[in-house]
């Protein structure tokens, strides 16, 4: 089961790795660090992150990723204006909650300065679209009591969009590295043959929080610990 400090490293590898190969356009004004919060409880989180809750009011996308990229609150903002948060909280060894998000660029300023840039590398091709509608996804994993309801609000759901009813059971909660492979290998197809099938090694996945009845429900399997790489699963 990964541990705060395991997950810490992890986005903290996965970000260097993004730098290193240049599919980062910047960083928030540190990388990931762990925090004392209430009670005994503790957060990984990024700098900037106290302004995520104040993006989330009743605003017009455009509004929010203006917002977000105004304040920087974000772990990483890909090259192609994406914008990407990761939060955890922990109650010693135990996973309490995360926040894991892509907002994707409602446009590319960059794209109208360089467009060179975007012409000549395909990794853009969709993003350049013009049928392409940028929309928010999140993970979010929440273990109270008081929170979750079986169907209704699962444990770990995936959210698309700004839909506040569109919770998608999800199996488990999902680590930095499935969250990465899952941005890849679907918003950057290009960038899934190059890069994802190197990113850092991931480590043990956190254990399924599925319900029986929302497993009979249209659902996302987060895969658990895998004996081969991760390369190899598309073969």
């Amino acid at each position: 089961m990964p541990m705060p400090r395991q997950i810490a490293d992890q986005i903290n590898g996965i970000i260097a790795y993004l730098v290193e190969k240049g599919l980062s356009d910047s960083q928030s004004s540190s990388y990931a660090f762990r925090r004392p919060i209430r009670g005994k409880l503790e957060e990984i989180t990024f700098g900037n992150a106290d302004h995520v809750s104040a993006a989330l009011r009743d605003r017009a996308y455009e509004e929010i990723y203006r917002y977000l990229v105004q304040k920087r609150a974000y772990a990483v903002k890909m090259l192609d204006g994406a914008l990407i948060q990761m939060m955890y909280t922990f109650s010693g060894e135990t996973l309490e909650r995360h926040r894991l998000a892509f907002f994707s660029a409602p446009h590319l300023e960059e794209f109208q300065n360089n467009p060179d840039v975007y012409l000549e590398d395909e990794i853009y091709a969709d993003v350049l679209g013009r049928n392409i509608v940028p929309f928010p996804i999140r993970f979010d994993y929440d273990r109270r009591d008081e929170v979750h309801e079986g169907m209704e609000h699962p444990k770990s759901h995936l959210t698309l969009g700004q839909y506040k009813n569109c919770r998608i059971p999800v199996t488990a909660p999902v680590t930095p590295f499935w969250f990465f492979h899952f941005i890849l290998r679907n918003f950057y197809h290009t960038a899934f043959t190059r890069y994802a099938e190197d990113l850092p090694p991931h480590g043990d996945s956190f254990a399924e929080s599925i319900l029986p009845n929302e497993r009979n429900m249209v659902h996302v399997a987060i895969p658990a610990q895998v004996e081969q790489p991760v390369s190899n699963l598309r073969r």
